[in-house]
């Protein structure tokens, strides 16, 4: 969940990709008594699009109803069926993953010369392992460091494992964490691999990813983290 290192408060601040929606408003739109808003947003167009709705820019209670699904789905808030800029940044990113389909070194940006590597893309929040040029595993959505408390990027190693870590922070379950930076871990999570605003550090898994990596990585072998998180 975050770096054991650090002491400071909890920084809840979302920015960019992840700003908050009531700051990116101004004030929160008006709510019918269904807890769904009656108002176009800025982005009413593009989360139409993404979520195969009558694209028509005007909200809609279905438009709504949709909206707010997706927003409770990824523990976005408020969770009103607004179409705002939090909301939209999410769809985009996944929009940006799919689209990379099984070729997630396409950039050569993850060292090929090290062997079996797992690889983090902070820039489209995706991670795999490769060993030399082959895939071994993924690409899969992570969530990382959200603003102020960011996963730091370079060349690392894993150097401890504990397959049922608490955090000594936060007194919350780490399962499967594989430390390579610090207090900064791969682990898994009980949330939406797109649930702003993100980690305190760590690369945060689904339980099945979190347990593959477990599977697959060992003690000394290499992470690479490069790229910047939308936001931080």
């Amino acid at each position: 969940m975050g770096d054991i290192r650090r002491r400071g408060a909890v920084a809840l601040g979302l920015t960019g990709l992840v700003a908050p929606l009531a700051l990116a408003l101004g004030t929160a739109p008006a709510q019918a008594a269904t807890g769904c808003t009656t108002q176009t947003g800025p982005y009413q167009k593009q989360v139409e699009k993404f979520l195969g709705l009558t694209v028509d820019g005007k909200q809609s209670a279905t438009d709504c109803k949709a909206i707010k699904a997706f927003q409770t789905k990824h523990g976005i808030t408020p969770n009103i069926g607004y179409a705002g800029s939090v909301t939209w940044g999410v769809m985009d990113l996944m929009t940006k993953q799919r689209a990379v389909g099984n070729n997630p070194n396409r950039d050569g940006a993850c060292p090929t010369n090290k062997g079996r590597i797992a690889c983090v893309n902070l820039t489209l929040q995706l991670s795999w392992i490769q060993d030399g040029s082959r895939l071994v595993y993924g690409p899969v959505p992570v969530r990382t460091g959200r603003d102020g408390y960011e996963t730091r990027t370079g060349l690392k190693k894993i150097y401890w494992r504990d397959k049922n870590h608490v955090s000594n922070i936060y007194n919350v379950p780490m399962p499967y964490s594989q430390f390579f930076d610090g207090g900064q871990a791969f682990h898994s999570v009980n949330l939406s691999m797109w649930n702003p605003p993100g980690s305190h550090g760590c690369v945060n898994m689904t339980p099945t990813t979190a347990k593959k990596y477990w599977d697959l990585l060992k003690t000394g072998d290499d992470v690479f983290v490069y790229g910047r998180k939308p936001g931080t």
